[in-house]
C-alpha cells in the first residue's frame, strides 16, 4: 500500500532510475506496467538477498513490515548504502548507529506520517523555540464513511494496528517518562470538516522521548468516536493475546490469531472506498520573547486520479521527500537517525513542505500568542 505509493513517486522523476523489489510476481507486473519501474523478485526476508540488491543502489526506501524492520535495516548498512525506512521497528533502531557510521551509510527510520512527519514538526519546533516546553500530536486514519460495526478500516497492517491497542504508551510529564495503559485518556477534538473525533493514549513518541528535551511531550491516536471502548473491551477479554490456549474440546487456538482471523477482512477497505488522514501537531515554547503555540494541521483525502489512499500518500511522500535530500546531500550524516534529526537542520522542514505541497498534501500553520 505504501512501497507502491513510493515507486510511483520517484518514477515520475526522469533523472531516477527506480527498482522495486518483492516476493510477489503479479504486484511487481502490475506496478512495472503502471509506472514503469524496473523490477526483482526477491524474498526480502532473506538478509543475504536483500544487503546483495541494496549494493546496487545508491539509496533504498524501506516499505517492509515491522517483524523484519531491524534485520533489513542492519542488511542496507553492510551493504554501506543509504536508506529511508518506514517499517516501524518493535527494536530500537540507532542500535546500528555505529554501524552506519562505520559504512558511512545515513539511515533516517520512521519516516512515514506519525512517526514521520510529525517527528520532523516537533524537532523543527524544539530548534526553533527558545525554549519549546510542550508537544503534542493527534493523528488518525480512518475512513471518510463511518461504517457499523467497527468504523474503522486499516491504512496499514491490521497486526501492526493491534499492537498499538496492547503496548503501553509512554508520554513525558514534567520532565519524566510516565506510561499509561494503551487506549487511555480519552479525550475529544472538533474538526471544521469532520466532526468530532476521539484522541487515546498510544505509544507513539518513540525516539522523541530521547531526542528532545521537552519537558511535555504527548502522543495520541485518533478514531471516530466509541472505538477505544470497544477496543478495550477486545484487550481485557484476552481476544488481542498472543497466548495459547486450550478449548474445552481440546483444540488449541491463539486468541490473537484467531481474532485478526475474523476482524481483519472487516478492516479492509474496499475497491474505491476513501480514506482521510488527520494529522495536528502543537508546541508551545517561546519565540521572540513570546509565549506561543504553534500548530500545524494535515487533513487529506484519497487521490482519486491515482487511486492510492491517503495513508499510503501521507506515509510514502516524507519518506520519498527525505530519500531526495539524502541523494543530493542536501542532508547527509552517516549514522541511524530518527526524522527530528535531519528537520532541527535549517531549510530541512521548508524542503519537506514545499514537496508534499506539490503533491497535494498540504499543512496548514497557525500561531498563537498564548497569555
Amino acid at each position: 500500500m505504501v512501497g507502491a505509493a513510493m515507486a510511483m513517486d520517484l518514477a515520475a522523476e526522469a533523472d531516477l532510475e527506480v527498482t522495486v523489489a518483492d516476493r510477489d510476481a503479479d504486484r511487481l507486473q502490475t506496478l512495472a506496467a503502471r509506472f514503469g519501474v524496473a523490477t526483482v523478485q526477491a524474498d526480502l526476508g532473506d538478509p543475504d538477498r536483500l544487503r546483495k540488491l541494496a549494493g546496487q543502489a545508491d539509496v533504498i526506501l524501506g516499505a517492509l513490515s515491522s517483524v523484519i524492520g531491524l534485520q533489513s535495516l542492519q542488511a542496507v548498512l553492510e551493504a554501506g548504502r543509504d536508506y529511508v525506512d518506514i517499517s516501524f521497528m518493535p527494536e530500537d533502531p540507532t542500535t546500528l548507529h555505529a554501524l552506519a557510521q562505520e559504512r558511512g551509510a545515513c539511515a533516517v527510520v520512521d519516516c512515514g506520517v506519525a512517526p514521520g512527519l510529525s517527528n520532523m514538526l516537533c524537532g523543527f519546533a524544539a530548534a526553533s523555540m527558545q525554549p519549546c516546553e510542550k508537544l503534542r500530536i493527534f493523528v488518525g486514519g480512518l475512513p471518510a464513511e463511518r461504517s457499523w460495526p467497527y468504523e474503522y478500516r486499516a491504512g496499514f497492517a491490521p497486526s501492526d494496528v493491534i499492537e498499538e491497542y496492547v503496548r503501553p504508551a509512554r508520554q513525558v510529564e514534567n520532565g519524566k517518562v510516565v506510561v499509561y495503559p494503551a487506549l487511555s485518556g480519552v479525550e475529544r477534538l472538533e474538526f471544521p470538516d469532520l466532526g468530532t473525533l476521539e484522541a487515546f493514549h498510544t505509544d507513539g513518541l518513540r525516539s522523541l522521548i530521547q531526542s528532545l528535551e521537552v519537558p511535555d511531550m504527548q502522543e495520541k491516536t485518533m478514531r471516530y468516536p466509541g472505538h477505544a471502548a470497544l477496543m478495550e473491551s477486545f484487550r481485557e477479554t484476552g481476544l488481542f493475546s498472543p497466548k495459547e490456549i486450550q478449548l474445552p474440546s481440546g483444540d488449541k487456538v491463539t486468541p490473537l490469531e484467531m481474532t485478526s482471523t475474523l476482524m481483519f477482512p472487516k478492516w479492509e477497505f474496499q475497491p474505491g472506498e476513501v480514506d482521510i488522514t488527520v494529522l495536528r501537531v502543537q508546541a508551545q515554547g517561546v519565540s521572540q520573547g513570546r509565549q506561543i503555540q504553534w500548530q500545524w494541521d494535515l487533513h487529506d483525502r484519497m487521490d482519486p486520479t491515482t487511486g492510492f489512499r491517503s495513508m499510503s500518500r501521507t506515509t510514502a511522500f516524507p519518506a520519498t521527500a527525505m530519500a531526495r535530500l539524502l541523494l543530493s546531500k542536501k542532508w547527509h550524516r552517516p549514522g541511524v537517525h530518527p526524522p527530528e534529526i535531519p528537520a532541527q537542520e535549517t531549510g530541512v522542514m521548508e524542503e519537506i513542505l514545499t514537496a508534499l505541497k506539490a503533491r497535494g498534501i498540504s499543512i496548514r500553520k497557525q500561531e498563537q500568542t498564548l497569555e
